[in-house]
């Protein structure tokens, strides 16, 4: 078994009030290429985001992630089921989830056990489907400001799962027949800080602290500040999906 690579347990709280959410649309886009809408399966799930999308769809979601902090910090709802367990060995049975998905954290899992372990699981013609995002798009003084600490500041801090993030898993080679994904935007209208608060769960920047024992956001606020304007503004982030038909 490989080492589970726990970058957020630390600050699962912050991870569960700032990440944006994910796009209205993807999950009615995947409940349509659903065989059947009785059970989807939510790996890696962190605060529950994805799984609570789900749960508008289906009629059961099981949310896993190997993060127990993660799990206690995850949303509720009557038709989740939590489990502490890892994407690479669940509970659930053979051929029995319609649709699987990894929200932002395919990159952290062992892809050949995971694909596995969806071959099992899923039933004839189920959908598995992983999505990650990027930079987010505010203006293009914040973007550029926001690049230069992405890159430069904090940029020796990121793992090196981060480039399959970057290329939006597009390289990854999977053994089933890829459906074609529509574009989906996720949106959200932030104060500044909401927007440093995000800032602050990447784990480049958890690592940063750990490392040097300063906060490299707090290094940049005058700067963003000016930049903000005050209030709150409209920031996005284009969502790479890829989707894919388990014959």
């Amino acid at each position: 078994m490989g080492e589970f690579k726990d970058h957020f347990s630390s600050h699962a709280g912050d991870y569960a009030s700032f990440r944006p959410g994910y796009s209205a649309l993807l999950y009615q886009w995947l409940a349509e290429v659903s065989p059947a809408r009785e059970l989807a399966w939510d790996c890696a799930t962190g605060n529950g985001q994805a799984a609570l999308g789900l749960a508008q769809h289906f009629d059961r979601v099981v949310a896993t992630d190997a993060s127990q902090e993660q799990i206690q910090h995850a949303a509720r709802f009557h038709s989740i089921e939590y489990r502490t367990e890892t994407a690479e060995e669940s509970s659930l049975p053979s051929t029995s989830v319609d649709l699987v998905t990894v929200a932002q954290a395919y990159h952290w899992l062992r892809h050949a056990e995971f694909l596995r372990e969806v071959g099992r699981v899923i039933r004839p013609r189920g959908v598995l489907a992983i999505w990650t995002y990027t930079g987010a798009e505010v203006s293009p003084e914040i973007d550029a400001m926001v690049n230069e600490f992405y890159n430069a500041d904090i940029g020796p801090y990121w793992p090196p799962e981060r480039k399959m993030v970057e290329q939006g898993y597009a390289n990854l080679a999977f053994p089933w027949p890829e459906l074609p994904a529509p574009g989906f935007v996720m949106e959200a209208e932030w104060s500044l800080d909401s927007f440093e608060g995000y800032l602050r769960t990447w784990s480049a920047v958890r690592r940063y602290i750990a490392d040097r024992g300063c906060d490299p956001v707090a290094a940049i606020h005058t700067r963003l500040f000016a930049a903000w304007g005050g209030g709150r503004r409209p920031v996005s982030w284009p969502q790479a999906v890829r989707a894919f038909r388990i014959c």
